[in-house]
């Protein structure tokens, strides 16, 4: 297998925006702490620890000792849980909704981003540790956004008619869709993939997925956070309180928008007056203020007093939205980079001045690594046709043209038909001049016209010759199609087991933690 590497420019998948994010964050410095580079994680260590309360991190250890007790661990997992409790480490993180099977392939991309972020760290600051740390989306209920998952170019769901916080729903109809997605596989015994399907069970499906993650990522010493936890919660009650009280969230994003729209930026996220959620059995209810009192759900409306008095007697019962889960996130790890997708990435360039409002350090934000994995079938494809590697990113069109035009360049050079038609023009033009000086107009009109018949014959002759190539025209069209189901990034479709075909799951990641660089942004070819 090679590697490549192209600036993300050049693929043409991201806005003027997004590359400002992954290579040019000088320009948006107003709106972040610190630029992602290898020297900027000395000042931020500093500023985490002196910003990091002692008692946070013990109520994180409690909760982590206590989930892990039961986990059969590596070392390196068992040892980052260790040095957590001590003030010289740090944590580097990502997070992502709890999708089933992992979802598409990014998510894992995001993870190994994440373990080689923090490898690369404990390098250059042996003075401190770094762990690195994956942050669970369990309370999210957007459960059309999880169910379905693409395994070998076909589409399955998760059918199930629970609802609310899907990190606490049943796993009831998991084993059917596991069945299914096995039954890809053949029936033969696959000691790696078996595991791989027995470690994704528990007592409901955030377990189920907190175990899947663990399996495939234990031997990195990642370390997995599920926020839904009261205890966790009970180190943000003062938020919870304030964003009832006054709103403040609302308030400070909203100057921060006026100011992204004046910088030409693009707006991800839109506030809401309180950006809390309610859970309560099988519900995820957005908290608002009717008629002078807080409507907890539908058939919930209490006073202010009341609903504060929860929060401290209930935190697990409050939920802080796409506005405040970063904050949150930020208050409970002694973190110091979080990494996400692109678009996730742009919304947090709108919420500085929200952690300012509660003195919660801004962390340095990087996107993940992208990439394109071209197989061994689509590679023989491309070399069979002298596809040069960066043409994948052209449109087809394109593609096809240069295809036609270097495989028949004679046939199509039309350079001597040109130059006598200019010839032509000429001519005639000094003839027409002759006969009647006022006919100029007339003259340089009628050859318009020529032109384009003859124009209308170069493409017809073009065509002629593509159909000539029908059938390497065709492959040029599978080519980018695999590559880019649907005219998308093929990671935000395809599933890992669809890289793992004979269920050596370990060996392929393990090979792309062997390539990834965490602070080279440029978008990665890998191809077979």
């Amino acid at each position: 297998m090679q590697k490549f590497t192209f600036p993300r420019a050049q693929t043409g998948f991201f806005t003027d925006q997004q590359n400002r994010l992954s290579v040019d964050q000088e320009s948006i410095l107003p709106f972040i702490q610190r630029v992602f580079s290898k020297e900027s994680f000395e000042k931020q260590y500093a500023l985490k620890g002196e910003h990091y309360p002692i008692a946070n991190r013990k109520v994180l250890v409690e909760v982590l000792e206590e989930k892990y007790s039961s986990k059969s661990c590596s070392e390196k997992t068992l040892g980052n849980l260790a040095a957590l409790k001590r003030e010289t480490t740090f944590t580097v993180t990502t997070g992502h909704q709890l999708n089933v099977f992992t979802g598409p392939v990014y998510s894992i991309y995001k993870m190994l981003h994440t373990i080689r972020l923090a490898e690369e760290l404990n390098v250059l600051y042996p003075e401190i540790h770094v762990v690195p740390v994956f942050w669970m989306a369990s309370e999210d209920h957007d459960f059309e956004e999880i169910r379905s998952v693409e395994v070998f170019q076909q589409r399955f769901n998760w059918d199930t008619n629970e609802t609310g916080a899907v990190g606490r729903m049943s796993t009831n109809g998991l084993e059917e869709l596991k069945l299914a997605i096995r039954n890809l596989f053949g029936n033969e015994s696959i000691p790696e993939l078996d595991e791989f399907f027995d470690a994704y069970k528990g007592e409901n499906y955030g377990q189920a997925f907190f175990n899947l993650i663990h399996w495939l990522f234990d031997r990195y010493g990642m370390i997995i956070v599920d926020g839904d936890d009261a205890r966790l919660k009970s180190c943000f009650t003062t938020v919870f309180a304030n964003e009832l009280r006054h709103q403040n969230a609302f308030l400070e994003v909203q100057k921060t928008n006026e100011q992204l729209i004046k910088e030409g930026c693009k707006l991800q996220v839109n506030p809401r007056e309180i950006n809390l959620f309610y859970l309560s059995e099988g519900r995820r209810d957005r908290i608002e203020m009717k008629e002078g009192k807080v409507s907890l759900s539908p058939d919930k409306l209490v006073p202010l007093e009341i609903a504060l008095t929860e929060i401290e007697q209930h935190p697990e019962r409050f939920s802080p939205n796409v506005i405040l889960r970063p904050v949150y996130q930020e208050t409970i790890l002694p973190n110091l980079c979080y990494i996400g997708g692109v678009g996730e990435i742009a919304y947090w360039i709108q919420l500085k001045g929200v952690f300012e409002r509660y003195n919660v350090p801004y962390p340095i934000i990087t996107p993940r690594v992208s990439m394109l994995w071209i197989d061994a079938v689509t590679a023989k494809k491309m070399s069979k046709i002298d596809m040069p590697l960066d043409h994948v990113f052209r449109e087809v069109a394109a593609i096809k043209k240069e295809y036609v035009q270097q495989h028949a360049p004679e046939i199509l050079d039309f350079t001597r038909v040109d130059s006598l038609l200019d010839a032509l023009q000429v001519s005639i033009s000094a003839q027409a001049q002759k006969i009647d000086v006022n006919s100029e107009k007339l003259t340089a009109a009628e050859m318009v016209r020529l032109t384009k018949q003859i124009d209308n014959l170069k493409e017809k002759l073009f065509k002629a010759v593509k159909q000539q190539h029908e059938v390497h025209l065709l492959q040029i069209d599978q080519i980018i199609a695999r590559l880019f189901p649907s005219g998308s990034l093929q990671e935000r479709n395809m599933n890992l087991l669809s890289r793992c075909s004979t269920g050596q799951i370990h060996s392929w990641i393990q090979y792309i933690h062997s390539i990834l660089d965490p602070f080279d942004m440029d978008f990665v070819v890998i191809r077979e």
